[in-house]
């Protein structure tokens, strides 16, 4: 979903677009700037580093040819969902 947004009025927030979220939907809302402080996501300092080493993983296996077709990958996951 995309993200909302919404502005302060008399210390409630409304949202600038319309919405077609279900009523009754609870929605959590997080000042920008907080999550810019943590860094643009909720990961804790274990969590940043086990994504950074992932993503070096992925880079070494790109360099030494080890890749798979995306459209493959995404076939198989269709043919699963399919099932």
């Amino acid at each position: 979903m995309a993200s909302l947004r919404a502005h302060v009025h008399n210390g409630r927030l409304v949202l600038d677009e319309p919405t077609d979220l279900p009523e009754g939907e609870v929605v959590e809302l997080v000042p920008v700037d907080d999550v810019l402080v943590a860094g643009g996501d909720y990961l804790d300092p274990t969590d940043r580093e086990r994504l950074h080493q992932a993503i070096a993983r992925g880079v070494a296996d790109a360099r030494a040819g080890r890749r798979v077709d995306a459209g493959a990958v995404l076939d198989e996951l269709r043919r699963r969902v399919r099932r």
